[in-house]
């Protein structure tokens, strides 16, 4: 790819989501949408062109790719502020690996309790400041495909608690989900969408934590509009940004 069109995309899906966001709800416009540019497979150059270009949050799947990409030294050099966000599924025995990235911003993906508890067990070996605890999501299978990484539905609320009243090194921040991939929004509202958005009311409501406290993690390349519209604070944009990946090697 080269690096104008990266400018040239990255200016499209920003206004398009300031576009959407004009068509929240009432309840949904006290916020803006967070944008993370999801890297995964791309270039360390494209991550410092669209760093530049003034993007900070970023996410990727893999472990090993973000413990690489994080620790690059360009990466350190240029990119100080940089957020980086792990979106993908995340092995006990990866934890501290993960924990030692450089910038890392969040971990979108707990959904079990034995995985948070071992979050909360490591990240004292980690953290910089004594009062810096690791932002987490608890990642919801919406649309109960097996294939799928995400807790049960019906096991929301209860690695939620888990999460606040046990993990006092996590800071449980909001959900996550992927959904059925190839909806078409002409029929409607997306139903992992809606979802997700009864989960955030049924944590609410069951342990008494502010709605407007709890984000919503839901969108990619092909819904981000869609998602931003029906109340997503945190869109996962990858090929609308850096464009088709290719496929990795096994």
């Amino acid at each position: 790819m080269k690096m104008a069109e990266l400018m040239v995309n990255l200016k499209v899906v920003r206004e398009k989501i300031l576009i959407a966001a004009a068509r929240r709800s009432p309840e949904d416009k006290h916020f803006e949408p967070r944008l993370v540019a999801v890297s995964k497979f791309k270039a360390v150059e494209l991550i410092v062109e669209a760093y530049k270009a003034g993007q900070r949050h970023f996410g990727e799947n893999y472990v090993n790719e973000l413990v690489t990409k994080a620790n690059d030294p360009t990466v350190l050099e240029t990119c100080v502020d940089i957020c980086w966000h792990f979106i993908g599924h995340l092995q006990r025995n990866k934890v501290n690996k993960i924990l030692s990235v450089p910038n890392l911003f969040i971990i979108e993906t707990v959904d079990n309790e034995k995985l948070a508890s071992a979050l909360d067990t490591s990240w004292p070996k980690f953290r910089k400041h004594d009062d810096l605890r690791m932002k987490v999501m608890v990642q919801v299978n919406t649309s109960n495909e097996q294939e799928k990484d995400g807790c049960e539905i019906a096991h929301v609320c209860t690695i939620v608690k888990h999460i606040v009243d046990n993990c006092r090194n996590l800071e449980f921040i909001g959900l996550m989900t992927i959904g059925k991939f190839g909806y078409d929004n002409a029929k409607g509202p997306n139903p992992d969408f809606l979802c997700l958005k009864q989960c955030r009311e049924q944590v609410s409501k069951e342990l008494l934590i502010d709605l407007n406290r709890i984000e919503l993690s839901m969108g990619m390349s092909n819904d981000y509009e869609h998602a931003v519209e029906l109340g997503s604070s945190n869109i996962r944009v990858g090929t609308a940004i850096f464009g088709e990946r290719t496929k990795k090697n096994t």
